[in-house]
């Protein structure tokens, strides 16, 4: 391309992406500061320089039927998404995650000719294996996170760089971790319990509950458990006990903890890379549930399972998330000499490893700044 400036597009619809997306961002900008960002995102895109036309907060829905639910508004912004790109012609457009919409996005915009980055690919392996059609028909490059993806698409014909996992960036924090503990009042030497209730109000409204009865129950037989609790951004969590510490850096909160009691999803992969042993759990909406059953091909919830292929991590679904089954799963987990914390600490070092160097926001930028050079 002879343009000076290279216009971006950016779609992240949900905080992990708008998380990604910031730092996506501002590594473009390193190489080429002259490039100007505008689509839909949230405040770490923001941030990062992107004019925000519809925000994470608007769009991040799970389950299918608060899809079905939340349609009308959907296809509304949909529509003013695809006018405002043909209006705005940008240079490219840059997909992260968020398939439902992304996916549409990208065969409504086609006949516009814009070529189309995706970074962090649906997860085709795992449901809406057809999705990979749609692929091949409307992306320019794909850039893939995790280390089993490129074979995957590669072998039905979607040619996939794999850059590596963004969880293997160093993480600095700004205090060191006795600071964090005087901060919270916690003792380095008793047990600290993380709770991970989910990012979404989905989530909360139906885990909440769950974790705040097992924390009860683990109370009875744990007399020292301290318990901090990380909720995501834009999430209130209602009747959170007086003894509870709040941590807004789920990642700082882990680094802390003996173990946690996560929601499935990314989560989950974050704990495993800060060595804390976790107890993996997600509940759906009933009809949400049946839907999944029956359309889901994979054998693990947890993305850490899912990459080692094999059970590191315990995993309680829909009706086998209960109070009892949590606390019993997690009680072992927080003494640091019982054999099962060990072994599965022995798990998350084989997961680590595939997850590629530090430099990953890096590696996807230089592959999308150098694919506007073709």
């Amino acid at each position: 391309m002879t343009k000076e400036t290279i216009k971006y597009f950016f779609v992240a619809g949900e905080t992990s992406g708008d998380i990604h997306g910031g730092k996506l961002i501002s590594a473009i900008k390193r190489i080429d500061p002259n490039s100007s960002f505008m689509g839909h995102g949230g405040e770490n895109m923001k941030n990062s320089g992107m004019q925000i036309l519809e925000h994470t907060d608007n769009l991040g829905i799970m389950g299918f039927t608060e899809i079905i639910k939340h349609l009308p508004k959907m296809m509304q912004i949909m529509g003013k998404t695809v006018d405002t790109i043909a209006r705005t012609k940008p240079d490219r457009i840059v997909l992260i995650d968020y398939p439902g919409f992304n996916l549409r996005l990208a065969k409504n915009t086609q006949h516009l000719n814009i070529p189309i980055t995706y970074f962090i690919l649906p997860q085709s392996w795992a449901w809406k294996e057809k999705r990979v059609e749609t692929m091949k028909s409307t992306l320019d490059q794909a850039l893939s996170i995790f280390p089993f993806e490129q074979e995957w698409y590669e072998s039905r014909g979607l040619p996939t760089n794999y850059i590596g996992h963004p969880f293997v960036e160093t993480i600095y924090t700004n205090e060191s971790p006795q600071e964090y503990f005087t901060r919270h009042g916690l003792n380095a030497s008793c047990p600290i319990l993380l709770l991970l209730p989910g990012s979404r109000r989905q989530e909360i409204e139906l885990h909440w509950p769950v974790f705040l009865r097992a924390v009860d129950l683990l109370k009875n037989k744990i007399d020292n458990l301290q318990v901090v609790v990380a909720p995501a951004p834009g999430i209130t969590l209602n009747h959170i006990p007086e003894n509870f510490k709040i941590e807004p850096n789920a990642r700082k909160a882990m680094t802390s903890a003996t173990a946690a009691i996560v929601s499935s999803g990314t989560a989950t992969l974050e704990c495993a890379v800060e060595e804390t042993p976790i107890v993996v759990c997600y509940k759906f909406s009933l009809l949400s549930w049946l839907l999944t059953k029956f359309m889901i091909n994979i054998h693990y919830a947890s993305i850490v399972n899912l990459i080692a292929d094999d059970a590191i991590v315990p995993e309680y679904l829909q009706n086998k998330m209960t109070p009892e089954n949590l606390a019993a799963a997690v009680e072992p987990l927080l003494d640091t000499s019982n054999a099962k914390r060990k072994k599965m600490l022995t798990g998350f070092d084989t997961v680590r490893r595939t997850l590629g160097m530090p430099g990953v926001y890096g590696r996807a930028a230089e592959a999308i700044v150098s694919r506007n050079k073709e």
